[in-house]
């Protein structure tokens, strides 16, 4: 169990009981951020959390599609096994089935009892020891897209948007959501304990985008998992799919990942990326911050935008960041400064979109940001009018192969991340490249069949 546990395992089986839960689902991220699990009868709670349960260490190493990628600590060495132990401290009562709690779980490694390399809670755990030990605590709020879709057995992919009509834009009720969704999906969101305040119809038909709380990073990073495996979870329940993928149509634009950050002197300290005396009201450690983001940003981009189909999302007029600058209340840049200052003064990075991993795009975020405090770094001028000019900033990587050598070449990032994780990933990813490749897609048989 985490550091954090101090209740009794008895005390947490009582109040299940009292509660009328029978059942404890067990969840952690893979290594993409998918939800693991195994559900667990309370009669054996006791157990799972004495010995653990035993996983497969290739589910990190696992695609989408069920294949076992072959990652160094997988199929090289027999398929060993990885143990989970439920954190009971994060029980949550799922609102929307009846007597079952949800629990995330603390992942080691039964060789030697510390943890995995792919782990990705594991991974943000690191780099906030760094933190630690300058005396800073991150505070973060996610911001995330999808996309709700209906089974259309005419469609070529079998799903078409929910309530398809152009306009809707940031707007609620039953105009773009007919059916309800974003209401009933926000008040069982609430009844989770996820701390999500707001909601609403987003750009695109069939998009919504709900804000969560600001917390700790390792919160924020669980509560966003959670969230994300929720939202899918309850869609299903409707008969639909929701899919955080990047860019999911040809004629619609993506869905996004934003990251509001701040950090605190201490864990009650004030906000230290304000300072009404400095340029802009930023403290130098903010400058630093953002200027070590935009340093380590192309390596950044293979945690933020961690799929092929991530970068179908870029490109002019997307309004998704493309290039490595930051602006002053500027959407149009990779990084803006919203105008708040004092307690709310923070740092908005738009790179992210909503198919990454929150535990690995904290990480990183976090871990140029602190690359930056540490070497004093400072920002070039914030950029001024409408951003996507290419002669005014750099490009980032414009696909997942040219992110992964950009990550790859990152010494000082890959250093404070941990050689181990970034071996694993890189293969990982670089497979799916590779199974990419060898697909023959939609768009080549339209392209030239006919006229081949």
């Amino acid at each position: 169990m985490s550091d954090r546990e101090t209740i009794p395992v008895h005390e947490h089986l009582a109040r299940l009981t009292a509660g009328d839960i029978d059942v404890v689902r067990v969840v952690y991220p893979d290594l993409i951020g998918t939800d693991r699990a195994r559900d667990v009868l309370v009669d054996h709670l006791s157990g799972a959390c004495e010995h653990g349960l035993a996983f497969c260490r290739a589910v990190y190493h696992t695609s989408p599609q069920g294949d076992v990628v072959p990652v160094e600590g997988g199929l090289d060495r027999g398929l060993p096994d990885i143990t989970v132990r439920p954190d009971l401290s994060t029980l949550r009562p799922l609102p929307w089935e009846p007597g079952v709690a949800w629990c995330l779980g603390e992942v080691v490694d039964p060789a030697d009892g510390g943890p995995v390399p792919e782990s990705p809670r594991d991974l943000l755990r690191t780099v906030l020891n760094r933190y630690t030990e300058q005396g800073l605590v991150p505070v973060v709020g996610p911001e995330l897209e999808y996309f709700l879709c209906e089974p259309s057995p005419a469609a070529p992919n079998g799903w078409r948007r929910y309530a398809e009509a152009p306009g809707n834009v940031y707007t609620a009720g039953r105009r773009g959501d007919p059916d309800g969704h974003l209401l009933r999906t926000l008040r069982h969101l609430r009844d989770l304990g996820l701390g999500v305040s707001m909601g609403n119809h987003e750009f695109s038909s069939g998009q919504f985008e709900i804000n969560l709380v600001h917390s700790s990073a390792l919160d924020a990073a669980d509560r966003t998992f959670l969230f994300k495996a929720a939202v899918k979870e309850l869609a299903r329940a409707e008969g639909r799919m929701a899919t955080f993928m990047a860019k999911p149509f040809n004629d619609e634009g993506g869905s996004g990942f934003h990251l509001h950050l701040s950090c605190t002197a201490g864990e009650d300290g004030p906000n230290i990326f304000d300072d009404p005396s400095a340029p802009n009201g930023l403290s130098a450690t903010a400058r630093h911050a953002i200027a070590g983001i935009l340093a380590h940003a192309p390596a950044l981009t293979a945690l933020a935008n961690p799929t092929i189909n991530s970068y179908k999302r870029f490109g002019p007029d997307t309004l998704a960041p493309w290039l490595i600058d930051w602006g002053l209340d500027n959407r149009s840049a990779m990084l803006r400064i919203p105008p708040e200052r004092g307690p709310r003064a923070r740092i908005e990075l738009r790179l992210g979109d909503a198919s990454a991993n929150p535990y690995l795009l904290l990480a990183g975020t976090l871990a140029a940001a602190l690359l930056g405090v540490r070497a004093g770094q400072e920002p070039p001028a914030p950029l001024e009018g409408y951003g996507y000019d290419t002669s005014r900033a750099t490009i980032l990587p414009m696909t997942l192969a040219d992110a992964l050598d950009a990550f790859e070449t990152d010494g000082e990032l890959i250093d404070l991340l941990g050689k181990g994780f970034a071996a694993s990933y890189l293969a990982y990813k670089r497979n799916e490249i590779e199974r990419f490749h060898r697909h023959v897609t939609d768009w080549e048989f339209t392209e030239y069949a006919y006229h081949l």
